[in-house]
């Protein structure tokens, strides 16, 4: 199939120089299809990452994951606990209906609302206010100084179209109009969707932006099988792959035509638990507890994993281990607290023991296949060392479409995440992941397994106010230590980027690991 041609005339259509060269079709693949075309219904790397080419935020990150403005071009803090905004005029839908305040109003209520999966961004929230067409307030219970980074993927949707397709409150477990549809003000268009199969996406010719791709069509294919991908790629059916398997790195360094695009992404890979069960629910011993409830075993688990095996023999080198749940490049990381526990079988054992599991006990460990690099193989080799401690692991896997509803559904005793923070700040797994799950504050709402710290809780609302960096550091210092002598989760090593393209194509690699197509050019 040809996938490029030189055509002056398209070049000319794009508003490209004459030395460009105009591409008839992008291809590129992952190894997770998007849940979901509506983004406020799932709050995921691979949802929101590919949305971003679609919709637009008030802010977004640039290519250096700065903020800068979009949908907004200007806003300033309100003296009384808030934030204004001024937003872009002009602006246009993909369907030529007009952006106004309106529909970013709309856009909060719905994704604050009990059915979204994006809500607990706007738990600083008090109340939204509409002051004409082109300026809004966010209204926060205190000074919130990171609200603007907090909201760099909070994307607009259109209220008229939204509502007169039924889709007024997103549909995180089941579909409706904007499940498969959508209508952004993004550099790019909808043109197709096939879940699982083939999305395709094509330039929006009245982006108010400038557009730096001369890509004319872009279209996505989820590939789950790596070699599949990999033969994909080096036939030249596809342009670009990510992630591509580790092993296969060295010798795609020295085949011609292609390159392979390395970073750290700001992905922490840990393991969470059951905390507020109150019975195993996979295990084969009968009993009415949950060891996991106990910190001296979630301590044994912990001290039985071989994190530097992990990242020595499964990632192969390319991962940093970690000890928070954020990495040291995030703003709020501990430096104090950087080390690890140690790998020791001999205190795992014993810590089992003195809770009372001196035998061990049985579970169920729950893990996607298709969503972190190498993730079935980490849970594998994790449950191998758990063995060594008397402690077996009886592993699930599946497709990340299926295990995120499997963990909303308390269908697990230890499972796998990883976590990015939208905000490059430790406040965000703060409240996403280690806040008490509370739907009428907005709070926790990827805390699967239910932990709770009242500490944490109350440090919150002060480390999301606080402007004093050295006092604010000190709170944030508090609750990673807090999590870490509960053991709340276990945090492993931070992912890294691996992508390869055919090399006449030019990118930009965020560390957050979304792939933004308005940066992709095919040269000649």
């Amino acid at each position: 199939m040809k996938l490029f041609t030189k055509t002056a005339v398209a070049a000319l259509v794009l508003g490209l120089s004459a030395s460009a060269v105009s591409a008839e079709t992008f291809k590129w693949a992952g190894s997770t299809d998007p849940q979901t075309m509506d983004p406020h219904a799932v709050n995921s790397a691979p949802v929101l990452g590919f949305l971003n080419n679609v919709y637009e935020g008030l802010v977004r990150r640039n290519k250096e994951m700065k903020i800068e403005a979009a949908l907004a071009e200007s806003w300033e803090p309100l003296g009384s606990g808030g934030w204004r905004f001024h937003l872009r005029q002009g602006v246009t839908y993909h369907d030529g209906s007009a952006f106004t305040a309106e529909d970013v109003l709309f856009s909060y209520e719905r994704a604050s609302s009990e059915e979204a999966d994006v809500r607990s961004w706007f738990s600083p929230v008090s109340e939204v206010i509409v002051q004409d067409e082109y300026t809004i307030d966010f209204m926060t219970k205190a000074p919130n100084p990171l609200f603007p980074d907090s909201i760099a993927n909070f994307m607009i949707m259109d209220k008229g179209w939204t509502e007169g397709n039924d889709a007024a409150r997103p549909a995180k477990d089941a579909e409706n109009f904007a499940t498969r549809n959508a209508n952004g003000t993004g550099a790019f268009v909808l043109a197709s969707r096939d879940p699982g199969v083939r999305t395709t996406l094509t330039p929006y010719s009245g982006w108010w932006d400038d557009l730096e791709s001369n890509i004319t069509e872009a279209v996505f294919t989820p590939i789950g099988e790596a070699s599949t991908g990999m033969a994909a790629l080096l036939s030249g059916e596809i342009d670009f792959i990510a992630p591509i398997p580790l092993q296969d790195v060295p010798r795609m360094k020295e085949r011609a035509g292609f390159t392979v695009h390395e970073g750290v992404e700001a992905r922490v890979i840990m393991f969470g638990f059951s905390h507020e069960s109150d019975a195993l629910k996979y295990s084969d011993e009968t009993s009415d507890k949950n060891p996991f409830q106990d910190p001296r075993v979630r301590q044994a688990i912990y001290q039985a994993i071989d994190v530097d095996a992990l990242t020595s023999r499964i990632m192969r080198g390319t991962a940093e281990p970690v000890s928070q749940l954020v990495s040291s490049e995030m703003k709020g990381f501990s430096e104090g607290l950087s080390d690890r526990l140690p790998l020791d079988r001999d205190a795992a054992k014993a810590l089992l023991a003195e809770a009372g599991y001196p035998d061990g006990f049985s579970f169920g460990l729950m893990c996607p296949n298709d969503r972190y690099i190498n993730d079935e193989a980490i849970c594998r080799a994790t449950a191998s060392m758990l063995a060594k401690i008397g402690v077996t692991a009886k592993l699930s896997t599946m497709p990340v479409r299926n295990y995120w509803p499997q963990l909303r559904e308390d269908n697990f005793d230890m499972y796998l995440l990883g976590w990015s923070p939208g905000t490059f700040d430790a406040e965000h797994p703060l409240r996403f992941l280690a806040s008490t799950p509370n739907s009428e504050k907005k709070l926790g709402s990827w805390n699967f397994g239910g932990y709770s710290s009242a500490r944490i809780d109350e440090l919150l609302p002060m480390i999301q106010t606080e402007i004093d960096d050295g006092k604010r550091q000190a709170m944030i210092d508090e609750a990673h230590k807090i999590l870490q002598d509960d053991v709340a989760y276990v945090p492993m090593f931070v992912q890294p980027l691996i992508w390869a393209t055919r090399d006449n194509i030019s990118l930009t690699q965020r560390t957050d690991n979304f792939f933004i197509l308005r940066w992709v050019t095919v040269n000649g």
